[in-house]
């Protein structure tokens, strides 16, 4: 299993050790023994950089390991990864930014069920639970601004050998995701939209 040190280090840069270089079509799949590169999943969209010279173009997480797919040969033993740090920035501030709309909205009586932390389509979703109050886009705006004006810090814990993120006094998600230290660092959270189909809440936003 691939170490993730991305789930309690928030550098860009870190010596490790490649395992494995292999072809696979027009790149070359390279497994290592520790990473900081977020794979693409739960919502959030993969780190790319580099891994010495050669350029990570995407990261996959397969059942007991990640595996970076760059463009050109890795040789193997150690080397330097870096993270390109305004792609982690963005999906960072994304991934955060969908936890306190999930949060919001669940206060509000909906149960969140799936989100979107991509670029230009950023949306958190909800069913309604027994007690669901009606919900407007001012609503929201005005309690995520609360929660980023109080710059609530980031809290990792583990429950039952699961990682959870947590902010300030806001309970916490199960989540493998990155996330900002605090919650000034989101910069500008707008929420742009709500829609409803089929009794499915969406909460659509964008960060700045």
């Amino acid at each position: 299993m691939t170490l993730r040190l991305f789930f309690h280090s928030d550098d860009l840069k870190a010596n490790v050790e490649v395992l494995d270089c292999t072809p696979h079509e027009n790149e070359f799949a390279v497994v290592l023994r520790a990473t900081l590169f977020h794979p693409q999943g739960g919502g959030q969209p993969c780190d790319t950089g580099w891994i010495d010279e050669s350029q990570v173009l995407r990261v996959v997480q397969e059942p007991d390991r990640i595996v970076h797919y760059v463009d050109r040969p890795v040789k193997l033993g150690m080397t330097c990864i870096h993270v390109d740090g305004e792609r982690r920035s963005f999906n960072t501030r994304m991934h955060s930014a969908g936890h306190l709309i999930g949060h919001f909205v669940q206060a509000m009586g909906w149960m969140p069920i799936k989100a979107h932390h991509w670029p230009d389509e950023g949306r958190v979703q909800f069913k309604p639970g027994e007690a669901a109050q009606e919900v407007d886009t001012e609503t929201v705006q005005t309690g995520i601004d609360h929660w980023i004006e109080h710059d609530l810090p980031r809290l990792t814990s583990l429950r039952e050998g699961a990682r959870e993120i947590g902010f300030g006094e806001l309970p916490a998600y199960g989540c493998g995701g990155t996330h900002v230290r605090s919650l000034k660092d989101l910069g500008t959270v707008t929420i742009a939209s709500l829609s409803q189909k089929k009794g499915t809440l969406s909460v659509h936003y964008s960060v700045d």
